[in-house]
């Protein structure tokens, strides 16, 4: 997995003024981490956008536009400004229109380095590339911001016209949704506090899930809502997770459950790798 830019601005893009985020191995100030990334691929995944069932038009439109930025080196430049030494481009959301020919955009602003906010301006990849998108289609971005959980039956039920949400491809949700071509491979890692040694011999998945399987209903595991983390923990058929026997709490945003380590009031997190080291880096920036 590429070095996460650790510089990432995104302290007040998704709790205001009460929570920090960023990346696996950084520290406090006083010089001991209070969180880290038990650095152990769990799941493997691939995101991609998605339209609504049969808009062949826009997903045709959407996979032509990606395979010519990968071609010019402009998707590079983007995955750079997050996850090398670039910076971060915003772009703005425009009203919603409807006598205007707009891009409707479903999001979820709580997922950094692919979608977050920062006061009015929108940044991470997904955004960034929704921004080139509409540029390319002639169309003017709007981004609606909503809760993960919406994101697919927005678009499904014609409210939106394309998800980018750090959205997984699965055969469910590809019940009601046509994704584009992947665009990013992502997996599912555990954020536990610092000198937690419970996972110190692991060296797969395997021998995380075995340490898992040992925690009863007393261990509570933090999650994103709706995001994959919550499947693997409650565990799900379609997605092939058979879960575990610990108490899986759900959050709005994966830094408030990162967070609530530190608060005592999960044992473990559950959550994509790239927002699981930016989450860690800058909470034990400030913590």
């Amino acid at each position: 997995m590429k070095k996460i830019l650790s510089v990432l601005l995104m302290a007040a893009m998704l709790l205001t003024s009460t929570l920090a985020l960023a990346s696996c191995g950084g520290e406090k100030a006083s010089g001991s981490a209070a969180l880290k990334v038990i650095d152990i691929p769990l799941t493997n995944e691939e995101y991609a956008y998605a339209v609504a069932k049969g808009d062949t038009e826009l997903l045709n439109s959407v996979n032509t536009f990606l395979a010519e930025i990968k071609s010019n080196g402009k998707f590079d430049e983007v995955i750079n400004r997050y996850f090398g030494d670039g910076t971060p481009v915003g772009v703005t959301s425009a009203a919603e229109d409807s006598s205007k020919d707009q891009l409707i955009v479903a999001t979820n602003a709580g997922f950094a380095p692919f979608e977050y906010k920062e006061g009015d301006t929108y940044l991470g990849v997904d955004l960034e590339i929704m921004g080139m998108l509409a540029e390319y289609l002639g169309r003017e971005l709007v981004i609606n911001n909503m809760e993960f959980e919406s994101v697919c039956t927005a678009v499904a039920e014609g409210m939106c016209d394309i998800a980018a949400a750090g959205l997984t491809i699965t055969d469910t949700r590809k019940e009601i949704l046509d994704f584009s071509d992947a665009y990013y491979n992502a997996s599912q890692v555990l954020i536990a506090k610092a000198d937690d040694t419970a996972f110190d011999a692991c060296k797969t998945a395997e021998d995380v899930e075995a340490v898992l399987n040992t925690f009863g209903a007393d261990t509570k595991i933090g999650v994103q809502s709706g995001t994959t983390g919550q499947f693997y923990v409650m565990g799900d058929e379609d997605w092939g997770f058979a879960g575990f026997k610990t108490e899986c709490v759900r959050y709005e945003v994966g830094a408030l459950a990162a967070q609530n380590i530190i608060n005592g009031n999960v044992k473990y997190v559950i959550l994509d790798i790239a927002p699981a080291k930016a989450v860690v880096e800058n909470i034990n920036s400030v913590n």
